[in-house]
């Protein structure tokens, strides 16, 4: 019978060692999902690189964020009276309508410009950080967002002061503009982005291509001037139309906007975001040759 002093000695850790239990593997993510992740962890980064834009913006200005209110109210002012005169129509529910148009068509024109610009721009960053690229144009829709939000106030008060009639519950739609064109404007600016690193001509083709759609789309001019004139295809088809509807029926009409316009503004997310996926599997991993 074998004694305890027989018993061979159990080195300190060992029983531990055999009790451990080795933890589960990980569950791999999917690249999508890997990459939006990324986005959420830098949020700290690319909120304060779009609030740094916002400061360099109004930086030694004596009315500061005021310009983003102030500006396009006067200019509005300016082409209500020109145009009022030109089409005969009254001034004072003519300038609400110019005014919806100038100011969401500013944010779509300059975070795609801007945007376009972004992986340039913020070259040294993508050289020293790993982080998904689509940041930094998020950071000029954010930055622009920000701006459009304040400039909104201007064309509230104007509504409330010369309308006030057709305020109700309805201008709860309104406010779903801003998710809608921050993710219109997103992906499109990233998908820019992308193809302007390798061609700079990028921004250059976009001031003619905007100032085309500018003309074909009811933003400055109603869109009754284009359907007397035949051209009602380039309102009933047109997504900057629809998109601007969310706006312009309930605060400029006192109406819901329709389903055909929701489902507009739909569509066109979806199409710039695959659109914008496709091209960012291969491209996301070439930018940095082109910088």
């Amino acid at each position: 019978m074998q004694s305890k002093l027989d018993t061979p000695l159990q080195q300190p850790g060992a029983a531990s060692a055999e009790l451990r239990v080795a933890p589960p593997p990980r569950k791999r993510q999917s690249p999508a999902r890997a990459y939006i992740s990324g986005i959420w962890n830098a949020r700290y980064f690319w909120v304060h690189l779009a609030l740094s834009d916002l400061r360099y913006r109004w930086r030694r200005s004596f009315f500061g964020a005021l310009w983003s209110i102030m500006q396009p109210v006067g200019m509005t002012l300016l082409l209500a009276v020109v145009f009022g005169r030109l089409f005969n129509t009254n001034i004072t529910e003519y300038a609400p309508f110019i005014l919806s148009g100038m100011i969401f068509w500013e944010f779509i024109t300059s975070t795609a410009t801007g945007g376009s610009l972004a992986f340039v721009q913020a070259d040294a960053y993508i050289k020293q950080c790993h982080h998904p690229l689509a940041i930094y144009t998020l950071r000029t829709a954010l930055s622009n967002l920000l701006v459009l939000t304040m400039a909104s106030l201007g064309l509230v008060v104007w509504v409330l002061i010369i309308m006030p009639q057709h305020f109700g519950w309805h201008w709860l739609a309104a406010l779903l503009i801003y998710p809608i064109v921050a993710l219109v404007a997103w992906p499109l600016s990233t998908m820019l982005a992308y193809v302007a690193t390798r061609f700079r001509d990028i921004p250059h083709a976009l001031a003619l291509a905007f100032q085309t759609l500018w003309l074909i789309s009811p933003i400055y001019f109603e869109p009754s001037m284009f359907r007397n004139g035949g051209l009602h295809v380039l309102v009933d088809y047109n997504p900057v139309y629809h998109m601007l509807e969310i706006v312009r029926a309930p605060l400029l009409r006192g109406q819901w906007p329709t389903p055909t316009n929701f489902a507009y503004c739909a569509g066109v997310i979806v199409v710039m975001t695959l659109l914008t996926w496709l091209i960012g599997r291969t491209a996301e991993k070439r930018v940095i040759f082109y910088l």
